[in-house]
C-alpha cells in the first residue's frame, strides 16, 4: 500500500493541552487510522539557518518537521499568506497589504518545503497538502520531477474570479493549482469558482464539470466538506457536561442562560457584529435583561499583525461598552475570555448552552457550529444562530440561518432561540445531527482520498500546450 504524507504549514505534533486549531482536528484522525507521515514548519523561527529536520515517531504516524528563518518567517507566513492570502480569499480586498517581496518569500518558502519533503518521497507515495499557505507546492514538486499522486484541500473560502483577480501576480500563482491531481473545497461555491476561474483566466481544458486537462493529466476539482467526529464528540459532551469545570461555569450563571460563541480572534469571525447583536438584543427586548448571560470564547491569533491588535481593540471596547450599559452589580451581559481551552472543557459548555452564536462574516466551514450540534442533548437542545455566509449553512439547515451584516435581525434570531418551544428545537437538532452524521470526519477524509487515490483513465486527448501560467 502507498505511504500516505500530509503536508500543512504547521505540524500538529502531540503535546496534550489546549485545543488543538480546526486543521489539526481535522487531519488526525484520518492519519491516525492510515499511518503515514505528516511534514511541514515546527512553529520555530531563528535568526540563522533553520535546525535540521526533525522527526517524532508516534504509534503508526511520522511528524517530519522543518524551522524557519526570521525573514522567511515574516515575508511568507505574517506577510503575504495572512496579509494578502487571507484577506483576499476571504472576500476582503479593503485588507489586503501587497509588496513583491513578501510575495518572493512565499514562493521560496515553498520551494523550501519541497526540497525537504523532496528528500523523503518516494515513488508510489500519495501526497494530501493542505491549505494556502501552500499553493504553489505541488508545481514546485513537478519541477522535480516527482510524478506522485498530490492533492491539495482548501480550507478557507475560494472567491470568485472577480476578486481573486485583484490579487497582484494572481496569473502566476492561481494556475498552479492545476499541478494537483485533485483540488478540494468545502462547497459548490467555491469549487464553482475555482472552476470558472480555470476557465476564464486559464483557458485549461475542460473535460467535464468538475475535470480539467492540463499539461496531460486529469486534474479533478471537487466538493468535501469537512464535518466533525460527530458520534465521538457527542460522548465527549455528555460526560464533559458533569466536570467540576462546567459545573463550576453554570453555578456562576445563577440559573441564567448561556449563549455561546467560540473563535479566533479574526476579522473574518465577525465578532464586533455579534457583540453589536446582542446589544440590540438587550435593547429590543428588555425582558431578557439579567436572564441570560454571552459567553465568548476568543483565544488570541497572529497578534504581531495589525489587524489583528485592531479587531481586539474594538471587540474589547465593545465588551465594555455593553457591560457598562446593561451590566448590574449582579449580572454581567458579556463574558468575554481570551484563553484557549481544551476540547472537553468546550464540548461541556455547548452541551450546555441554551444557544451558540456562530456568525463569522465568510468562513470555509466553521466547526464549532458542528461541534455545537453534536454536543447537544437531543432531549434539550439548544439552538444554533449560523451565519448563512460560513460553509456549515449549506448542511445545518435546521438552525436559524442568519445575515451577520444585519444587527437587527441577528437581534431578533437570539430572542428566537431562547424562547423556542421544545418540540421545534428538538426537530431542528435532529435535522443538523442528521447531516452531521451522514457527513462526519472519517466520510471526508475517506471521500477525498478515494478520489485521490484512484486516478481517471487516461486522456486520450493530449493537452493544449498552455500550462501553468
Amino acid at each position: 500500500m502507498a505511504r500516505f504524507i500530509v503536508v500543512s504549514n504547521r505540524v500538529g505534533v502531540p503535546e496534550g493541552g489546549a485545543r488543538a486549531g480546526g486543521l489539526e482536528v481535522a487531519i488526525r484522525p484520518a492519519l491516525k487510522r492510515r499511518g503515514g507521515v505528516w511534514f511541514g514548519w515546527n512553529g520555530k523561527v531563528t535568526n540563522d539557518e533553520p535546525a535540521p529536520v526533525e522527526t517524532v515517531q508516534q504509534d503508526n504516524v511520522s511528524y517530519v518537521t522543518i524551522g524557519l528563518r526570521k525573514d522567511d518567517y515574516e515575508e511568507f507566513y505574517n506577510g503575504f499568506a495572512n496579509r494578502v492570502l487571507w484577506p483576499i480569499l476571504h472576500y476582503r480586498l479593503d485588507l489586503a497589504e501587497f509588496n513583491r517581496r513578501d510575495l518572493g518569500g512565499y514562493r521560496r518558502v515553498n520551494e523550501y518545503f519541497a526540497n525537504g519533503l523532496a528528500k523523503i518521497l518516494r515513488d508510489d507515495d500519495v501526497v494530501w497538502v493542505h491549505d494556502y499557505h501552500l499553493i504553489p507546492l505541488a508545481k514546485a514538486l513537478r519541477a522535480r520531477g516527482h510524478k506522485n499522486r498530490i492533492g491539495f484541500f482548501l480550507h478557507i473560502p475560494c472567491p470568485p474570479p472577480e476578486i481573486l483577480t485583484a490579487l497582484p501576480n494572481h496569473e502566476q500563482l492561481i494556475p498552479a493549482l492545476g499541478a494537483y491531481d485533485v483540488i478540494g473545497f468545502q462547497t459548490e461555491t467555491d469549487a464553482g469558482n475555482i472552476c470558472r476561474y480555470f476557465t476564464n483566466e486559464c483557458d485549461f481544458d475542460r473535460v467535464d464539470d468538475d475535470t480539467f486537462l492540463i499539461e496531460g493529466r486529469s486534474v479533478r476539482v471537487g466538493v468535501y466538506p469537512v464535518g466533525v467526529e460527530t458520534e465521538a464528540f457527542a460522548r465527549l459532551a455528555r460526560r464533559a457536561v458533569g466536570t467540576d469545570f462546567v459545573r463550576g461555569v453554570l453555578d456562576s450563571l445563577s440559573g441564567r442562560a448561556m449563549i455561546i460563541g467560540v473563535d479566533r480572534l479574526d476579522y473574518s469571525k465577525g465578532i464586533p457584529e455579534r457583540m453589536n447583536a446582542f446589544e440590540r438584543y438587550l435593547a429590543n427586548f428588555p425582558d431578557g435583561r439579567g436572564k441570560v448571560t454571552y459567553l465568548q470564547i476568543t483565544p488570541r491569533s497572529r497578534s504581531d499583525i495589525p489587524e489583528y491588535a485592531d479587531i481586539g481593540r474594538v471587540v474589547g471596547e465593545t465588551v465594555g461598552r455593553i457591560n457598562g450599559a446593561y451590566g448590574e452589580a449582579s449580572w454581567t451581559p458579556v463574558r468575554y475570555v481570551n484563553k484557549a481551552h481544551s476540547r472537553t472543557a468546550l464540548a461541556g459548555l455547548y452541551r450546555a448552552a441554551r444557544a451558540a452564536l456562530v456568525t463569522p462574516l465568510r468562513d470555509g466551514m466553521n466547526l464549532v457550529a458542528k461541534e455545537f450540534v453534536a454536543a447537544q442533548n437531543p432531549d434539550d437542545p439548544g439552538v444554533l444562530i449560523l451565519s448563512r455566509f460560513a460553509g456549515a449553512a449549506d448542511e445545518c439547515t435546521g438552525a436559524l440561518l442568519v445575515n451577520p451584516y444585519d444587527s437587527e435581525g441577528v437581534g431578533q434570531a437570539i430572542h428566537r432561540a431562547l424562547t423556542m418551544p421544545l418540540e421545534e428545537r428538538c426537530g431542528r437538532q435532529a435535522v443538523n445531527f442528521k447531516a452531521l452524521t451522514q457527513n462526519d470526519l472519517t466520510r471526508w477524509a475517506e471521500r477525498f482520498l478515494g478520489t485521490l487515490d484512484h486516478p481517471p483513465a487516461a486522456a486520450m486527448v493530449p493537452a493544449r500546450a498552455v500550462g501553468v501560467r
